[in-house]
């Protein structure tokens, strides 16, 4: 067994496709993913419910809050970074 202790977290990109667009909260103020469009995400865990959520790198969101539900993104890739 090796010795070798793997970063945390882990040097990888996540790429997702959005498949669900529908119930945009009326009060969103920011970015919102388009339908069939993949961005690079990282999938992150709420601290209060600590239910996974999605944030998609770079949007821009004031609130309610900058992430989204699981349901809304299926995984496409995950690239190792090194």
């Amino acid at each position: 067994m090796s010795n070798v202790k793997l970063p945390f977290p882990l040097p990888v990109q996540q790429y997702a496709r959005c498949v669900d667009t529908s119930r945009r909260p009326a009060d969103h103020i920011g970015d919102w993913p388009e339908l069939g469009h993949v961005y690079p995400v990282q999938v992150r865990r709420n601290v209060r419910t600590g239910q996974p959520q999605v944030h998609v790198l770079g949007f821009y969101a004031e609130q309610p809050y900058g992430a989204f539900a699981r349901h809304r993104f299926e995984p496409v890739a995950q690239v190792w970074l090194n």
